[in-house]
This record gives C-alpha cells, structure tokens and sequence, in this order.
C-alpha cells in the first residue's frame, strides 16, 4: 500500500460550499495583525496564497468539510483581524466556539510576545472547555527566523494546549493537514461525549430499575404479610 492510501480513506475533503453536513462545529483563528492568519486559512480551505493580502477588518468567514466515515463535518472558521482598535469585537465571536487556532509569525518576536495576551484573553471569554491549536506560522522565511521550533513547543506545553504546529501558508506546509487534525479532534470528542451521556443514561436506568425491582419485593412482601394475618385470623 502506498504511503497515505490508508489515511485517504478515511476521510474526504468536500467542497467548501458544500450544504449538507452532520456535524458543525465553529473555529476562530486569533493572533497579531500580519501573521499570516488569512493567508493560512485561504491556503487550507480554497488552496489560494497571495503574496500581499490586505489585513482583514472585522472578519472572514471560510468553511472547510470533510467526511469522516458516514458522517460529514463542517467547520465554521472565523478569521479575525488582530489589529488593537477591533479587539472588544473579537471577544464577542469566543462565544461558542469549539476550537481557537492561535497563530504567531516564526519571524516575529513581537507576535510571539502576544500570546500571552491572546490565550489571556481567550480563556476569559470562552468556554472552559475549549480546544487550542497553536500555530508558528511562516516557517519559509528561513533567514529571518526568530522563534525557535522548541520555543513554540514549551509554550504550547506550559499551557496545556492541545496542538502545536509549525507551518507555511506560502508552501502549503500543514495548512489543510492543520484542519483536518481539527476534525478529527472534535468528531472524537464529539463521540466521547456522546458515549459518556449514554453511559450515564444507561447507569439512571439500572438505577431505576433496581429502585423499582426493590419496590417490588418490598411490596410483594407487604402483600404476604398480610395475607398471613388473614389466614390466622380464620
């Protein structure tokens, strides 16, 4: 078997307007202005780069579908702008969001510096349960490198993120691979929860039905005693 006929099973990538789908879960990609956050998710989702991309006001919206299985998953990603004057409008798209993609430039130190702030931020105004994928983005500018790879790992690691990963939206280095690992991720927890609330569903039934077998028994023995006052009252 060839190297990646398996892994090409086991899923497929469907066309970003496709409609129908099982599964949908929103993504907001967060960081400074000029990391290359737009440039990563057009490279990802509509396989698009361009060399000089006006820096997003506000926020764009991109899906990415896939099909794990029988079921079809839709991403909803939210590009955010970085710059300061929009950051109050940021915070309101944390609201029910499944997975942050959190992304610096290799060639930036300030950028990196910024993530404190950004996963700050985030952990205020988003669920507990959030997943965060960080992402060193940029890693073509080889000469102009700043932040090692083991830097964007310890960080990563500190805080309990739960994927780091160096890629180049120029190259199209771990761009669409970065957002199918983020459907795996969420279809899994999806059905971890899924099996969870059956488990605990079946757990109130036996519950119940034992409270019920012991009410039961209860009663049955109530209705014995009783007939035998009867019988030795005759």
């Amino acid at each position: 078997m060839a190297e990646g006929e398996e892994e090409q099973k086991e899923y497929e990538i469907l066309p970003d307007d496709y409609t129908q789908y099982d599964l949908s879960f929103k993504i907001i990609v967060i960081g400074d202005s000029g990391v290359g956050k737009s440039c990563f998710t057009n490279k990802a989702t509509k396989n698009i780069f361009k060399e000089n991309y006006n820096a997003t006001i506000g926020f764009e919206f991109f899906t990415f579908n896939i099909k794990f299985n029988d079921k079809i998953i839709k991403l909803q990603i939210w590009d955010t702008c970085g710059q300061e004057l929009y950051r109050s409008l940021i915070t309101n798209f944390y609201r029910n969001t499944s997975l942050a993609i959190l992304v610096y430039a290799v060639n930036s130190k300030e950028s990196f510096e910024s993530l404190e702030m950004w996963y700050r931020e985030l952990r205020t105004h988003s669920s507990p349960d959030i997943k965060i994928f960080l992402v060193g983005n940029k890693t073509d500018l080889t000469t102009e490198r700043v932040i090692t790879t083991e830097q964007g790992e310890n960080f990563a690691k500190l805080n309990r993120i739960n994927k780091f990963i160096e890629a180049s939206a120029k190259d199209g280095i771990n761009t669409q691979s970065t957002f199918i690992e983020i459907a795996k991720l969420l279809y899994q927890d999806y059905n971890q929860y899924k099996d969870d609330e059956e488990s605990n569903t079946n757990i109130e039934r036996t519950k119940s039905n034992m409270s019920e077998s012991e009410m039961s028994q209860k009663l049955d023995g109530r209705s014995t005693t009783k007939a035998k006052k009867r019988k030795c009252c005759k």
